[in-house]
């Protein structure tokens, strides 16, 4: 029995929208980091964001004070919490972000 040749398609040199974790395309669509930033590099200003006091306070009331596990829950409600945010506590939580930098 012969096996027919298989086409492998050719490697990818960039990651494409759906390979890039949602944690960096949350922090791109608000605007809190650049898309060319490391994957690492995002997860860890995620971190750093989703431990501002003003992003729990969202996530907090987002999560109707139930303790979240699971980290995906995690993630949707610091999105829906980035969410809610205005213009203005967006670019001032980025100076937060900055200033946690230096």
């Amino acid at each position: 029995m012969k096996h027919r040749k298989q086409n492998k398609p050719a490697p990818q040199t960039h990651l494409s929208a759906s390979a890039v974790p949602s944690y960096h395309r949350i922090l791109v669509k608000h605007g809190l980091i650049e898309k060319t930033l490391s994957i690492p590099d995002a997860h860890k200003v995620f971190l750093k964001v989703g431990a501002d006091p003003e992003v729990q306070k969202l996530r907090h009331h987002i999560a109707h004070g139930s303790k979240m596990k699971h980290v995906r829950a995690l993630y949707l409600a610091t999105a829906m919490a980035l969410q809610g945010m205005t213009k203005e506590e967006l670019e001032a939580l980025k100076l937060r972000m900055e200033e946690k930098r230096v």
